[in-house]
């Protein structure tokens, strides 16, 4: 039995659980060349920091988002205290409608919020543009794309901030961890110090953490992902529930606690490998998007020609809904990593409702409904990747 992680992670041989400890905020943030940075213990921990922060140098409370994204965007939203309003995307795109996006920016706007997702580098230029004119904040969420660059400069440092995480899956990974990133030392001072107010030390949950990275080491290879990923998986499926298989249900409830030294030590290690691995993605990539582009009506998801994305998956629409759910129905749950990003748009998960306001968003629930992703992990061999697309053709 072999099962395919949905995303490519970065391996972590177990030998690099022992060594030397700490040392990764250092290395992270030399890594995206960041003058300012620091550690938090999830990429949504980074944002509340960032957030608290804007939210004491500001008298404003609004921040806008994209109506596809991460859930839990919005539930960090509204455990700072602050109003989330959603922003439609673009027609077939990843990026904001920018008529859409000028129209709802307003006095009480604190931030604009685009989004590099599976990868893939946002159109932040005309977001900054406009966010200068209306003098309101600009934070880039990168969870998903650590070592993403435009132009040769890191993702996450063309707005006034921004963050990553280091979740299982996401490249890099701690299990759980995130870096907050900005240019601006006033900022860097604003989240320093929302950081020496909220961020405790919890004995319990970092031991919890450091077990669970060791399992990460562990059970993190095909011949064990059937049981900790592709059992879930195909059970959440049998009961229709969507938002389990793809893990899109969290907790209100933010954990905010330091990274200890081990992890820490551990994910120093990894990150010397992490350039060689994401040059190892981007070549199995642009091949397999060459293959993808000859499939009639299937529109892929790449970069311009001055932007460097990570390749953690290929994200792809097929020409309507139904031919989508067909092509699932195939691959969903075969073990090939074949899945979905996200199940809806924001408005449409039931337990956001006290959070996320219903606005209408066709663009964003469009993609939802017509979008899939591929596992772009090493994994997946060519003759893997074939049964992928042999499937795309026939449904396609």
């Amino acid at each position: 039995m072999r099962e395919l992680p949905p995303t490519a992670g970065l391996p972590l041989p177990l030998p690099e659980l022992f060594g030397a400890r700490g040392g990764f905020s250092r290395a992270a943030q030399d890594y995206v060349g960041a003058p300012y940075a620091g550690l938090a213990c999830s990429g949504t921990a980074s944002l509340v920091l960032i957030l608290t922060a804007l939210r004491r140098l500001s008298g404003c409370r609004t921040v806008i988002v994209p109506a596809y994204t991460c859930p839990l965007v919005a539930l960090a939203v509204a455990h700072c205290g602050l109003r989330l309003r959603l922003c439609d995307l673009a027609a077939d795109s990843l990026d904001f409608d920018m008529k859409a996006l000028a129209a709802m920016c307003d006095e009480d706007t604190l931030a604009i919020m685009p989004t590099h997702l599976a990868g893939r580098v946002a159109r932040v230029a005309p977001v900054l543009r406009l966010a200068r004119e209306r003098g309101v904040f600009v934070i880039e969420d990168a969870a998903q794309s650590f070592g993403a660059r435009r132009g040769g400069q890191s993702v996450g440092l063309e707005g006034d901030a921004g963050f990553f995480s280091f979740a299982a899956g996401k490249g890099l990974s701690l299990y759980e961890g995130g870096l907050w990133v900005t240019r601006d030392p006033a900022l860097a001072a604003a989240i320093e110090r929302a950081q020496d107010d909220i961020i405790k030390r919890d004995a319990w949950r970092e031991f919890r953490r450091c077990l669970e990275l060791a399992a990460y080491a562990l059970f993190y290879r095909p011949a064990f992902l059937p049981w900790v990923y592709g059992m879930p998986l195909r059970r959440a499926l049998k009961k229709g529930n969507l938002p389990s298989a793809v893990g899109d249900i969290f907790s209100p409830e933010i954990l905010l606690h330091h990274v200890g030294g081990w992890r820490q030590g551990a994910g120093r290690r990894a990150l010397s490998r992490l350039q060689a691995f994401h040059q190892q993605t981007a070549d199995q990539a642009m091949r397999r998007l060459a293959v993808l582009d000859r499939l009639p009506g299937v529109l892929v998801f790449r970069d311009m020609e001055d932007e460097e994305g990570t390749w953690p998956c290929l994200m792809l629409c097929l020409p309507d809904q139904d031919r989508r759910n067909r092509t699932l129905g195939v691959l969903w749950g075969a073990g090939l990593g074949v899945t979905r990003m996200f199940i809806h748009a924001l408005p449409d998960y039931g337990y956001l409702r006290s959070c996320v306001p219903q606005d209408a968003c066709p663009n964003a629930r469009d993609l939802a409904a017509r979008s899939l992703t591929i596992t772009n992990s090493l994994w997946l061999d060519d003759t893997g990747f074939a049964r992928v697309t042999d499937a795309l053709e026939q449904v396609a």
